[in-house]
């Protein structure tokens, strides 16, 4: 995953929950202080979010962004490039 692909997942995942601030979790959190690491660090596809303000809407970002979503179906391919 590059930045730039981390940060249409935020902004997705920003508008479902309806919150302006993430926490992002996991291997993909390097891209916010290194935004052009190296490959081996960026092999995931994978991010982890969770609302900073807005923690019931969790669910909903994993359900409407997730695995097997819409979301994750049209731009699987954006991100495994």
């Amino acid at each position: 995953m590059t930045r730039y692909q981390l940060e249409h997942a935020i902004r997705a995942a920003c508008y479902i929950a309806g919150d302006t601030e993430l926490v992002i979790i996991g291997s993909q959190a390097i891209l916010g202080t290194y935004p052009d690491p190296p490959d081996s660090l960026t092999a995931s596809i994978e991010v982890d979010v969770q609302p900073k303000n807005r923690l019931e809407n969790t669910d909903a970002i994993d359900g409407a962004l997730g695995e097997m979503s819409q979301f994750h179906t049209t731009h699987v391919s954006m991100f495994m490039v």
